[in-house]
């Protein structure tokens, strides 16, 4: 089954080029500023959205995604307002692949089941669940792929030869590699290393590879797209929107512009860079 992931990596294949994938989260700072948003992503460049399930308990977060996931809880935002976002984008836009980024509890208390079949019927493409490891693939994973969603997992600096096998077993789409140790937006991602940790996690697989934390200006998203197949940018982009609100932490009418005009220069660094080599 070919998802729109995949078309889309294929897409970019012939056109010589890597991807580059935003990370927003759902509801930030209110549902429908946030929807507006999604929306203007792909004009404004991006290939691929990633958009955050907000949870009060994110381990892998920093404080700017924290914050996102706060603002948009208070303003209502749940898992099913999620998947009714991704419904209202897809009424414009039914090529650009959109991804859930989160943590299994709120899946688990929503119901394995019918949120699969809910994402699909809503057009969700792909899951990141950073709490769910290879051993409980049979969770959420397996099903998931059953349902024609792909499984995107990630890999980390600390994540071995002898881990990855288990790691890429049943993961489709792509591979997000993690570029630092710690939470997000904590450090700068170094290209360098992130060439040599590419390099070795595609000797274990024939997927493309997307690197993300640690990205934030145009200069570093290129730089990390010549060493793979996708750049991801997220807390730079929830820092744009943050520093766009009004003193109540309320959108205005800058709010949608300066997360698109932000894409858009970051894209245009990205477009700027040859494909990773496979």
């Amino acid at each position: 089954m070919t998802t729109r992931i995949d078309a889309r990596f294929a897409e970019l294949k012939k056109e010589g080029r890597s991807a580059f994938v935003t990370f927003l989260m759902a509801g930030d700072p209110d549902p429908a500023t946030s929807l507006d948003i999604i929306k203007a992503l792909p004009k404004a460049g991006a290939d691929i959205i990633e958009i955050g399930m907000p949870f009060t308990d994110p381990m892998a977060d920093g404080p700017s995604i924290q914050a996102a996931g706060l603002r948009a809880l208070k303003a209502g935002m749940t898992l099913k307002k999620t998947l009714e976002m991704v419904r209202g984008f897809r009424k414009d836009d039914n090529t650009t692949p959109l991804v859930l980024m989160g943590y299994y509890n709120p899946i688990y208390i929503y119901g394995v089941d019918k949120f699969l079949a809910d994402a699909k019927t809503a057009g969700v493409d792909g899951l990141i669940l950073v709490d769910l490891p290879p051993e409980e693939d049979d969770e959420l994973c397996i099903p998931a792929l059953k349902a024609g969603l792909n499984f995107i997992r990630l890999a980390t600096p600390t994540t071995d030869d002898k881990r990855l096998p288990a790691v890429l077993a049943n993961t489709s789409g792509f591979v997000y590699y993690v570029s630092i140790t710690g939470i997000t937006g904590a450090a700068a991602a170094d290209s360098t290393v992130v060439g040599d940790a590419v390099a070795r996690i595609k000797r274990h697989t024939k997927l493309p590879v997307c690197v993300g934390f640690g990205i934030r200006t145009p200069q570093a998203a290129r730089a990390i797209a010549e060493k793979a197949n996708g750049a991801v940018v997220g807390t730079a982009l929830v820092d744009a929107l943050r520093d766009s609100l009004d003193t109540k932490g309320q959108a205005t009418t800058k709010t949608v512009a300066a997360v698109a005009d932000l894409v858009a220069s970051l894209a245009q660094g990205v477009r700027g860079a040859k494909q990773a080599a496979e």
